[in-house]
């Protein structure tokens, strides 16, 4: 990591790079001392590189010896790394034209990042390399180094090694004094001791401070609490024996640290432990245990449970509302705690604000859905609730659908973008409405809007279209027909697929059935458990025909929990009437 920073990292620790080699003798030498001393006082000096571009190009200037391998990233005459490295037991035998391609493919591997679709130059003082793609006769190894030189755009240049000053000084041996022996490099220090770092950056690092832990703050806060004053009392009295001063005159509580009654600092610890990318809003429960550990004051849970009550996030569940017709979808955020009257808020500021208020709404039978609020609240907007049958949830097959579809967009933007699911809501719920349906042959936006929606690649040019009157009102209506007819096409077409293993079935007002038991396993047991549990219970009697495919049973006074509105699907019929079976017990 430090070789980018300090110029001839190698060339320095090569004292000590051989002390790692396999079977040699550790004898720490006056060479290694001074290397380790030079190397503390340049880790520990400010180095001065410039910032790349990368709509620039790219200089790099390369050298091998053979000790090692020298590299420089230069850009407009500025250094942004230098790189070096000393040469392996193989390398040491390679001639020189394969040594000074190896120093340029070591630079391009080194710098990928960079160089890699930027335009670069590349400065050796090898003449014969500026031939290296026309050359009809390479070995092996230049095959393979030069695999990878052509993803590059770049240019070879030659440049003498006079010239090379610091690449060929990052490849030279130690004993090489290049700082006394060429004049140049002193020019080179001097020009890029004057570059002057940027004055934002430079301010930043000056402005720099270091903050206390909340440790800190709580000991510094407690110093300063005067509430503490008769706690401390109370400890020397020796009436207290669950607090505790240690030797600073820090106030403990069993082993926890005592935070006075700071409501700034409470809520900074409040803020840590539930919004900081290590913890993710959890509950007030797990919070609790959390915080327990370390930190008490009184009313410590009463207080963390109104804290993660009243955080806008931390939601655990999705509310999908969708039109029937124009298929248009809105994904809410919501948390499971939410009453009927927050669940009202959402539904006025986000569905009614926008579309209206509708004629009907067909729900699940959530107790949400089934509150008092909500049948008062809809029946003054004017608008019909229709609930579905038990253990029925094609009724709202349509939800039922998109939930899936919105369960695999929200996968893949967390697995793609690595974010929070809730973050992801309102681009999950634009591209959901801005997709293809077969249905409606076009977008539920386009359905819902009359237009295209306009996104990066569907984009269209401002301009003015001008409707009026009668002309307005037939092409809305030639496009609700045309929306009802392949809605009507689709629904035939999915009646089809779903009625080829269906009969028709139709029960009469008194007539005996058996209640299916399968959708209602491990809510309610019957009997036996596992595999022998039976299918069917029953017989039951028709009490009423609440539909054209929805009755009504009479249930037994242990079953009452059970709602007894069913589905014809979970509904067999008994062909014996229950008085005329005879039980074989009783004769």
């Amino acid at each position: 990591y430090y070789r980018r920073f300090i110029k001839d990292f190698s060339k320095i620790a090569k004292p000590m790079t051989e002390l790692t080699q396999k079977n040699a003798k550790f004898a720490w030498s006056p060479k290694c001392e001074e290397a380790f001393g030079t190397l503390k006082k340049l880790l520990t000096s400010a180095p001065v590189l410039a910032q790349p571009d990368i709509t620039k190009p790219f200089d790099v200037y390369c050298d091998a010896s053979g000790s090692g391998l020298g590299c420089v990233l230069m850009q407009e005459g500025r250094v942004i790394a230098y790189a070096s490295c000393q040469l392996r037991k193989h390398e040491v035998n390679y001639p020189t034209h394969d040594l000074e391609l190896l120093a340029v493919f070591y630079a391009l591997k080194k710098w990928r990042h960079y160089l890699l679709g930027n335009t670069c130059h590349i400065y050796i003082d090898h003449k014969s390399l500026k031939y290296i793609f026309t050359q009809p006769e390479l070995n092996m190894r230049q095959r393979r180094w030069l695999e990878l030189i052509k993803d590059y755009d770049l240019e070879v240049h030659y440049h003498p090694g006079k010239a090379n000053v610091v690449a060929d000084a990052l490849s030279r041996k130690a004993h090489c004094n290049f700082i006394e022996a060429r004049p140049t490099v002193r020019v080179l220090c001097c020009e890029i001791g004057d570059i002057e770092i940027p004055t934002a950056l430079e301010a930043e690092l000056y402005n720099l401070v270091l903050e206390p832990t909340i440790k800190d703050q709580i000991i510094a806060a407690q110093k300063q609490d005067k509430g503490m004053s008769h706690i401390r009392d109370e400890i020397n009295d020796k009436k207290k024996a669950c607090f505790k001063l240690d030797e600073e005159g820090v106030l403990w509580f069993k082993n926890r640290l005592v935070v006075p009654k700071d409501m700034e600092l409470r809520k900074k610890i409040l803020d840590e432990a539930h919004t900081s990318m290590f913890t993710l809003h959890p509950g007030s429960n797990k919070m609790y245990q959390d915080l327990k550990q370390k930190f008490w004051w009184t009313r410590m849970k009463r207080e963390i449970a109104k804290y993660v009550s009243e955080c806008d996030k931390g939601y655990d569940s999705i509310w999908v509302i969708i039109d029937r017709f124009t298929k248009s979808a809105h994904f809410i955020p919501v948390k499971t705690t939410y009453r009927a009257k927050q669940y009202a808020e959402l539904y006025i500021s986000r569905i009614v604000s926008l579309h209206g208020v509708p004629l009907t709404i067909t729900s699940d039978r959530g107790s949400l859905f089934l509150s008092h609020f909500w049948e008062q609240l809809q029946t003054t907007l004017g608008t019909k609730l229709i609930r579905s049958s038990a253990y029925h949830p094609q009724t709202s097959g349509q939800v039922e659908r998109v939930n899936q579809i919105l369960e695999d967009m929200l996968r893949a933007c967390a697995l793609t973008y690595s974010t929070k699911w809730d973050e992801c809501l309102p681009l999950a719920e634009f591209a959901y409405n801005n997709s293809y349906q077969k249905s409606l042959e076009m977008a539920p936006f386009e359905a819902l809007y009359g237009r295209r929606c306009r996104t990066p690649l569907n984009w269209s040019e401002p301009g003015e279209r001008v409707t009026f009157g009668p002309d307005l009102v037939t092409q809305a209506e030639e496009q609700v027909k045309f929306i009802h007819n392949n809605l009507k096409r689709a629904q035939s077409r999915q009646k089809s697929y779903s009625n080829k293993r269906r009969r028709p079935l139709v029960f009469e007002k008194g007539d005996h059935v058996y209640l299916r038991v399968s959708p209602m396993k491990g809510v309610h047991r019957f009997g036996v458990k596992g595999k022998l549990a039976p299918r069917y219970v029953g017989p039951f009697k028709i009490t009423e025909q609440c539909g054209p495919v929805a009755y009504q049973l009479e249930l037994p006074p242990h079953l009452a929990a059970v709602r007894d509105v069913f589905h014809v699907s979970q509904l067999k019929k008994c062909l014996r009437v229950p008085e005329e079976v005879i039980d074989t017990s009783q004769i």
